[in-house]
């Protein structure tokens, strides 16, 4: 039987839900993936792992299991079936089904759940400080944009939603957030110095090592005006599949600002209390790592 895309319902918030099971697969490390046929649990996603699976339960016939891990699948025209980085296509090939593995402690189901209706439920508390790990990434993105947008020398072709040169993308290494709060690491190279990126001190400016401190307060009077607008939040999907083209938006006092992103968020930002970055700079200064730490309401 050939299996079809997942369809999500994360990107509204959902952290339960009914589907029957399509399909149950023992995976290589022994444990076991269940596919459904919809699911409120996010996947870590295999090309950008920036946040963690949810986790929670899957109870068929009143048989409750634990959630371990959520993975993206993939199931192709021949019946080939991989998992995440083994997946051999790129992220949403329409010939390709794209799949939620809600993955079980080895042996918990097997091919007789197939048709059964499983009741899903995600770790709910788990799922908010991921959520808001994330919404903080965001938005220290565009504040970071902001706070460094005199730096620029000349425009390096890229702007964010607020009209900034977007650093955060020409200069991102890596994202990952926990329930705790989010890392954000950016390369300062020749490439981007070339693109325009001033590091060292002008007639104008101090060089960006002197300037971190006041650039922290910049990027936190930023963060600190968006909470206290209490912004609200959302996710623009074209569709319930796990592979549609989602948006982050929030309704800043600047203006609106969207971002591509298939993650989790908060609906407004006053289910925050505060939202606060650390901004440290490599010795040699060609890292800049930004730890943006949300305190949920």
């Amino acid at each position: 039987m050939s299996l079809p895309t997942t369809h999500v319902s994360f990107p509204a918030g959902e952290v339960t839900g009914e589907s029957p099971v399509l399909a149950v697969h023992d995976l290589p490390d022994g444990r076991t993936a269940v596919v459904t046929a919809a699911t409120p649990f996010h996947p870590v996603d295999h090309t950008w792992p920036d946040q963690p699976a949810d986790l929670g339960t899957l109870a068929v016939d009143g048989t409750v299991h634990p959630v371990v891990d959520c993975l993206t699948g993939a199931a192709g025209p021949g019946g080939e079936f991989a998992v995440g980085a083994d997946i051999p296509v790129r992220r949403g090939d329409e010939e390709w089904s794209w799949l939620v593995l809600h993955v079980l402690p080895g042996g918990a189901l097997g091919p007789e759940a197939v048709g059964r209706t499983a009741a899903l439920a995600v770790d709910a508390e788990r799922r908010a400080g991921l959520s808001a790990a994330h919404t903080g990434c965001h938005l220290l993105a565009l504040a970071l944009n902001g706070a460094l947008a005199d730096r620029w020398r000349k425009d390096p072709g890229r702007a964010d939603a607020l009209g900034h040169p977007d650093f955060d993308s020409l200069a991102m290494d890596s994202s990952v957030m926990d329930t705790a709060a989010s890392t954000d690491t950016y390369r300062i190279g020749k490439s981007l110095k070339k693109k325009g990126f001033t590091v060292d001190a002008t007639d104008t400016l101090p060089a960006l090592a002197d300037a971190l401190p006041a650039l922290t307060a910049d990027v936190n009077a930023r963060l600190a005006a968006w909470v206290a607008a209490d912004a609200p939040i959302g996710i623009d999907t074209p569709g319930p599949e796990l592979t549609a083209r989602r948006r982050w938006h929030a309704e800043l006092p600047e203006g609106p600002a969207a971002i591509a992103c298939g993650g989790t968020h908060l609906h407004r930002l006053g289910r925050l209390t505060a939202l606060r970055a650390e901004l440290t700079l490599s010795a040699d200064g060609t890292e800049l790592v930004a730890v943006t730490t949300p305190a949920r309401a």
